[in-house]
C-alpha cells in the first residue's frame, strides 16, 4: 500500500504516541530496578522496533463494500486507493492478474460472505449441498459474447465467467455449451475441478496443444481472413507466416474487425494506437493491419512495431511461439491450438 502523505501523518502520530507511552513505562522501571536487572536501553530499542499494526493505516478510512470502475482505474489502483492487497481483491471478485475491467463495473472490496465460512474447512456439508445447486444452460451462436450471454440471461459478467471458469479474455466458441448460474452453480464446477485426478494436471502442461474446437467461418470472417492472406501473399510471405497471421487473428479477434477490446486495442489484430501500431482509423483497417502484423521491408509502421518478418528465426519457431513473439500476450498457449484450422483456411482461401 502506499498512503497518501495525509494517511502518513495520521499513521505516524497514532504510532509516535504509542510508542512514546511504551517509553516512560520503560523509562520508569530503572529507579526500582534490583542491579541485577536488564539493561532498560535495550529493551526501549526493543519496543520502538515493534512495527505498528497493519490495521492502524486501514482504519483511517471506512472500506466501502464495493466501488464502481471509473475512467482509467485498474485493481491495484482501486486495491491501493483502500489499503487493500491486489491479490485479495482479485481473488474477491473471481479475477486474476491478467483480467480486464471496465468503467462502471462494481469491485467488491470486502470478502464474500461465503468466505467467512470456510475458515473451518467442512468437506462432508459441502460435498451434500451440491445436488441444490442448479444453473441452466446456454448453446454459443455465431456472434455471441460473454457480456451479450450475460446481458441476455439478466446475471453480472463475473458470475457467468465464473461459473465456467473463464475469465475475461476467454475465447468462446459457436456450439459452445455455456451454464448460466442459478442458486450455486460454482460449488459444483470448483468440486468437479477439485476432484480431477492430480496426475492430469500435472501432465498437461508438458502434452501438446490440443487443436480448438472445429469453426466454420461465417462471410465477415471469411472476408477478413481473405484480406490476411491477400496481403500475405503480396509480400511474398510463406504458408506459415500466412496461417500464423490467420490464428493469431482468429485468438485476438474471432476475425473480426473490433471497434474496441483491452484498453485501447482495436481491429483484427487487436493493435494499440498507444503502443505506435497507427491511428484508431489505421489499425481498423484490415489491409493495413494485416501488413503491420507481418511487418519487414514493407511495414506501414516502419522500425515503430515489430512484425512477424522482424523477428529472428521466427521460421523455425513453434507455431504459437511465433505468433506470440509480435502479440507479447499474456496468454502465449492460445494461438498455437489454431494452427490445423489456420492452414485448412488458407487451402480453401488459396
Amino acid at each position: 500500500m502506499r498512503p497518501t502523505p495525509a494517511h502518513i501523518r495520521l499513521g505516524v502520530t497514532a504510532t509516535t504516541a504509542l510508542v512514546g507511552s511504551v517509553s516512560l513505562a520503560l523509562a520508569a522501571s530503572p529507579a526500582s530496578a534490583a542491579p541485577g536487572s536488564p539493561d532498560p536501553h535495550r529493551a526501549l530499542r526493543l519496543a520502538v522496533t515493534v512495527p505498528p499494526p497493519i490495521p492502524t493505516f486501514r482504519a483511517l478510512h471506512s472500506v466501502p463494500s464495493e466501488e464502481v470502475v471509473a475512467d482509467g482505474d485498474t485493481i491495484s489502483a482501486i486495491a491501493a486507493r483502500w489499503g487493500l492487497a491486489t491479490a485479495d481483491v482479485l481473488a474477491w471478485n473471481g479475477l486474476d492478474w491478467s483480467s480486464i475491467i471496465h468503467p462502471g463495473d462494481r469491485i467488491a472490496l470486502t470478502p464474500p460472505a461465503s468466505e467467512a465460512s470456510t475458515a473451518v474447512p467442512d468437506a462432508a456439508p459441502a460435498a451434500a449441498e451440491v445436488p441444490a445447486a442448479s444453473a441452466s444452460s446456454r448453446v454459443v451462436t455465431a456472434g455471441g459474447t460473454l457480456w451479450s450471454i450475460a446481458d441476455e440471461n439478466g446475471i453480472g459478467l463475473s458470475a457467468l465467467l465464473a461459473a465456467n471458469g473463464l475469465e475475461r479474455g476467454s475465447i468462446i466458441y459457436p456450439e459452445q455449451t455455456l451454464a448460466i448460474p442459478g442458486a450455486a452453480p460454482v460449488a459444483s464446477l470448483e468440486l468437479a475441478a477439485s476432484t480431477a485426478p492430480a496426475t492430469v494436471a500435472a501432465a498437461a502442461p508438458a502434452a501438446a496443444p490440443a487443436p480448438a474446437p472445429p469453426v466454420v467461418l461465417d462471410a465477415e470472417q471469411a472476408e477478413n481472413a481473405r484480406i490476411i492472406v491477400e496481403v500475405g501473399r503480396s509480400r511474398g510471405v510463406s504458408d506459415r507466416g500466412i496461417a500464423i497471421a490467420l490464428a493469431t487473428a482468429m485468438v485476438e479477434s474471432w476475425l473480426r474487425n473490433l471497434d474496441g477490446g483491452d484498453r485501447d486495442s482495436l481491429g483484427l489484430f487487436q493493435q494499440r494506437p498507444s503502443t505506435g501500431w497507427g491511428t484508431d482509423a489505421e489499425v481498423r483497417d484490415p489491409y493495413r493491419a494485416s501488413a503491420a502484423f507481418f511487418g519487414g521491408p514493407s511495414d506501414p509502421n516502419g522500425t515503430e512495431t515489430r512484425g512477424l518478418l522482424d523477428v529472428p528465426g521466427w521460421e523455425s519457431m513453434d507455431f504459437g511461439a511465433a505468433a506470440q513473439a509480435v502479440q507479447i500476450s499474456a496468454h502465449p498457449d492460445r494461438y498455437g491450438p489454431w494452427e490445423e484450422q489456420a492452414y485448412g483456411w488458407l487451402a480453401a482461401l488459396g
